[in-house]
């Protein structure tokens, strides 16, 4: 099979768009030095990962129901999507002719087809045939890459029989897929897939299909911000309580974005392309300015890795290849895969910057998905435009608040100061609460000197995807910025409040989030015979973070603030007063104090560490105590 590219650019100089067509043209001809800086970033990451890969790929032919998968260090049982090595693997064996790559390859490949391959054409996400069959659709990208661009390196024999298989895939999707039988990453992805696999098989009628769904996925972008949703159990009839749709921007800019980016240029969608325009310019609002994106709001945030999401490919493929339009989305592609190479060890990603400082084993899932889009942005080199971090990112830049209104969360920024208040109220399961930051709570804080200081969790960790997630190691203790009491050994918490309110100004200097807010239990019950409603207000200016708690009924229940602040476990930690504590980052001092004794919640070990989103934090609380009715805490960092 000739290898070719599937995305000419290029193609978008006849489009009746606002588009720069001449700087794309030429820097496809001449890519600048630092496009080539983040070739060969990638080049080398992909490499790394690919030989980390082969690490712990099982080599047992006397086991058939593991030989060829890929070992995971942090999981008891074999992810059935492995075979998705199956494209960077060839990448690597056509680039650098090691016979490795190509052995690795085929054996990823034939534990799939002894393991997880079924009748009807699909893959399981586990040996067990009943389990669920939609990932499939990004299977067969992965194989329909690999013997597009690379099916050469195979000998005739090998590469027929998957050519043969992958004809069995596209017509599971095919048959199977609309645009709302699940998650819209789903339909959304099989938008490119099936048009890829329909060019590859010359299939007309999977074109056809391709091209449906491209046409009914223009409905799924939020009024206002143009937020790609549906990440909701039947979130395509059902809203939130606040009329809001199911966002998620792990799954959004990690994998449906990419699918539909790749489509549009391809197919010169024009319409498409101004829609996503849109929404990946939205969606660039929330990357935080080390790469990472903020999705402490998303209602599938139980998967939020702070890189990113955990099964989802990665960001670079949407928004390098449209970084002619927005060189900020270059920017993005660049800091991005910067951020996962530092939460990169021994040739896998951690699911998240504080993993290895804790000690906590990766999972490979992270590694085979993710190596995906660095080897689709290699195949299409000579098409890019320039790539590179010159343009700033729009929280780099940013002052003042900006409210989402599809989301009901709000991003403020003052001098250092970047943070995400949400109130967001969708859910993604509506019977049960895996409950993202909502409440009016603080969903970030990041420092532009000593970065991530403030991340949320889940309220409580939850398995929701048990064969796609890490077991919560120790004691489980929620990271979100919060008001809690118990009673009765009943947790009271705003973030059980989705009705919760806030308003914003910016006045002096001084941006003031308010939000107003109860406290509930897991059942959305408010507690009762104590102080329920409180009013919570952040108060960001260019030297400190201030945050103050107040109630206008009587606490007469043990209340507190509590602020995990993130903390690997190396930082120096110093409890210089009973209302102050320090601790010494890398790049500054972080000082936090308040007016009522400041405490660290009971935990094993110095740090207590949480999956979502994969950092260590010092978990501190402030109680309101007899003749205080606000509590007032302050951060600055020196």
């Amino acid at each position: 099979m000739k290898r070719r590219n599937f995305i000419q650019l290029s193609t978008l100089a006849g489009l009746g768009i606002s588009l720069p067509i001449a700087g794309i043209l030429n820097s496809c001809e001449n890519h600048p030095e630092h496009s080539l800086e983040f070739k060969n970033l990638i080049s080398g990451l992909l490499k790394d990962w690919c030989d980390g890969m082969i690490n712990v790929q099982i080599n047992n032919p006397n086991n058939l129901e593991e030989h060829g998968a890929l070992g995971c260090p942090s999981c008891s049982h074999i992810h059935g999507r492995c075979m998705d090595a199956v494209y960077p693997f060839l990448y690597m064996a056509d680039t650098t002719g090691e016979k490795k790559y190509v052995e690795a390859a085929k054996l990823v490949m034939t534990w799939a087809e002894n393991n997880v391959s079924q009748e009807d054409g699909s893959w399981t996400v586990i040996r067990n045939p009943k389990s669920w069959k939609g990932i499939t659709v990004f299977g067969a990208i992965a194989l329909a890459e690999a013997l597009h661009y690379h099916g050469h390196v195979l000998e005739d024999a090998t590469q027929k029989e998957w050519t043969k298989r992958l004809d069995k895939a596209g017509q599971y999707i095919y048959d199977t897929f609309t645009i709302d039988f699940t998650n819209i990453n789903y339909p959304g992805t099989a938008v490119y897939g099936l048009n890829l696999i329909g060019n590859i098989l010359n299939r007309d009628d999977f074109k056809a299909k391709s091209k449906k769904l491209a046409s009914e996925v223009k409905a799924y972008f939020t009024a206002n911000e143009g937020l790609l949703f549906g990440e909701c159990k039947k979130s395509s009839s059902k809203l939130s309580e606040k009329g809001l749709h199911g966002v998620d921007l792990g799954y959004n800019v990690e994998e449906t974005l990419n699918s539909l980016v790749m489509y549009a240029l391809k197919e010169k969608d024009e319409e498409l392309l101004q829609i996503l325009t849109k929404s990946l310019n939205s969606h660039l609002e929330f990357m935080l300015p080390d790469g990472a994106w903020d999705n402490s709001w998303g209602n599938r945030m139980y998967k939020w890795s702070y890189w990113g999401s955990r099964t989802c490919d990665g960001s670079q493929p949407a928004f390098g290849m449209m970084a002619h339009i927005n060189p900020a989305f270059g920017t993005a592609a660049v800091k991005n895969t910067e951020l996962l190479q530092r939460c990169t060890a021994d040739g896998l990603i951690h699911g998240g910057p504080g993993f290895v400082e804790a000690g906590i084993p990766p999972c490979v899932h992270h590694t085979f998905t993710h190596a995906k889009p660095l080897a689709a942005l290699l195949d299409h080199w000579d098409h890019l435009p320039e790539i590179n971090s010159n343009a700033s990112l729009p929280r780099a830049t940013a002052d003042g608040t900006k409210h989402f209104k599809d989301l009901d969360v709000y991003l403020f920024a003052r001098g250092d100061w970047r943070g995400t208040v949400s109130a967001y109220d969708a859910e993604y399961h509506y019977q049960y609460d895996f409950r993202q930051a909502s409440g009016g709570a603080l969903g970030v804080l990041f420092h532009n000197r000593v970065g991530l200081l403030c991340a949320a969790s889940m309220a409580e960790y939850h398995m929701v995807e048990k064969n796609n997630q890490q077991p919560q190691p120790g004691k489980d203790i929620c990271l979100t910025p919060r008001i809690e009491t118990f009673k009765d050994k009943v947790w009271y918490t705003n973030l059980y409040d989705l009705p919760a309110t806030v308003t914003s100004k910016d006045e002096n200097g001084n941006i003031e989030l308010l939000a107003n807010v109860k406290l509930k239990d897991v059942d959305r019950n408010v507690i009762e015979n104590t102080a329920s409603e409180f009013f919570i207000s952040y108060i960001c200016s260019a030297d400190i973070m201030k945050i103050k708690v107040n109630s206008k009924q009587v606490v007469s229940e043990p209340t507190a603030f509590v602020l995990p602040i993130v903390s690997p476990n190396k930082e120096v930690f110093n409890q210089v007063s009973d209302t102050e504590i320090s601790i010494q980052k890398p790049e500054g001092l972080v000082t936090v104090k308040a007016n009522a004794p400041i405490r660290i919640k009971e935990m094993e070990g110095s740090r207590t560490f949480n999956m979502v989103p994969g950092v260590e934090a010092l978990p501190l609380e402030v109680f309101f105590e007899e003749g205080i009715k606000e509590l007032l805490i302050s951060i600055v960092v020196t």
